[in-house]
């Protein structure tokens, strides 16, 4: 993009997208839909905050650089259309995936079984083989990254969002020392710092078959401390036993293989392609006791995502008290300087500082990406206990099953 005159204000390149409803957010980005103003296609473009993520450009050329050396490469990885810039904002257009995040569309789904599980991790163990063949580590996988192209049942699975994955030179295999990723999903070697590479990968896929067969993670506790023990300790069973029943030996040996503590002893994407519960030459019929998972799946994957959510709520409410708004790494989440994408402007938004809630009601719903300053002390403290009863008790039945 040129470079305006000093003084100037910024000059945008004419800008072929028109932006539409947001699809999802993150710490420091808006996911929303857009049209191609000339051809009429829809992609989505990820529209990057620069003041909230000042520091972190790295990231953000990293992102680019993975997804143009991936991007058409495999039907199974999210393919990068176009990138562009405005004064406030960075976008990253790429294809729309309009099937859904994967555990969305598996409750939604009539019934699952092991068999569907073993193909979708087929799919992603196809993706990651591509990615590590080309010397790329993803880093962030995960269900919420893994998103369908379409609402069809034979969609493609892609692997999306490539913010925290590294091209790595083969004679730097072992060099990626920073701590990332979801704590849930990250492989002993992280928390080390000794050094990590491509089996990163394989454990998450690991944690992600776990968690496709029963609807909770392997390494799930109380705090993050306690889920970093167990997963240094690879502490994790195949319980309780009535969720377990149904499912077949050669999927636990899968799982074991991927959580092996000592990287150099995991699978890796191409062992674990061969593997018999992978294999699409493996007997389907034995694949398990062929019992619908889904009531079991969806029963538990619903409970745990309703306690985080109340316990995130607490957090954030916590935070809130002790410093007086939200903060997301060190900045205030309101975008400053929102903007709208449409043709050959970029309009800047206006943002309502204390929207009046539209339910009657003189109380603000907690949002953890919004300004919610507005509240009192007492409605603050009221909707704090609430959510602490309702914590409580969501502790005492899931601790009970």
């Amino acid at each position: 993009m040129a470079q305006p005159p000093s003084g100037q204000r910024t000059q945008v390149q004419p800008c072929r997208y028109k932006t539409g409803k947001t699809l999802g957010a993150g710490s420091y980005s808006v996911v929303k839909e857009c049209v191609h103003i000339d051809t009429g296609r829809y992609y989505a473009a990820k529209v990057i905050n620069k003041r909230l993520m000042a520091g972190r450009e790295h990231m953000v050329r990293n992102e680019i650089a993975v997804l143009k050396r991936v991007s058409m490469g495999h039907q199974n990885i999210l393919t990068l259309v176009d990138y562009f810039e405005t004064m406030n904002n960075l976008y990253l257009v790429t294809d729309l995936a309009l099937g859904g995040e994967l555990f969305d569309r598996i409750c939604r789904k009539g019934s699952y079984y092991e068999s569907d599980a073993a193909d979708l991790i087929r799919a992603v163990l196809s993706a990651v083989a591509y990615l590590h063949d080309h010397g790329i580590v993803h880093r962030d996988l995960k269900p919420e990254n893994l998103l369908f192209r379409t609402p069809e049942d034979n969609a493609d699975l892609l692997i999306a969002d490539f913010g925290l994955s590294r091209i790595m030179d083969e004679e730097q295999f072992h060099v990626l020392t920073t701590t990332c990723g979801t704590p849930g999903y990250m492989a002993p070697e992280i928390f080390k710092k000794s050094g990590h590479g491509k089996p990163v990968d394989i454990w998450a896929i690991g944690v992600i078959t776990y968690f496709l067969l029963c609807g909770y993670t392997p390494f799930d506790r109380d705090s993050n401390l306690e889920e970093m023990q167990a997963i240094l300790a690879a502490d994790y069973s195949f319980t309780p036993l009535e969720y377990w029943r149904g499912v077949s030996p050669e999927a636990r040996d899968f799982i074991n293989r991927c959580l092996t503590i000592d990287p150099a002893k995991r699978m890796t994407a191409h062992e674990a392609m061969q593997h018999s519960w992978i294999s699409p030459d493996y007997d389907t019929a034995r694949k398990g006791s062929g019992e619908d998972l889904l009531p079991t799946v969806k029963k538990n994957f619903n409970a745990r995502r309703t306690l985080h959510r109340a316990i995130d709520t607490v957090r954030a409410i916590n935070k809130l008290r002790e410093g007086g708004g939200f903060m997301m790494d060190g900045v205030m989440s309101i975008d400053p300087k929102p903007e709208r994408v449409n043709g050959n402007e970029v309009v800047e938004e206006q943002r309502q500082e204390n929207p009046a809630p539209n339910d009657g009601s003189s109380a603000m719903q907690i949002d953890s990406r919004g300004n919610a300053r507005g509240q009192t002390e007492e409605q603050i403290r009221e909707q704090e206990r609430r959510v602490k009863e309702m914590v409580a008790g969501l502790w005492s039945r899931g601790h009970g099953k």
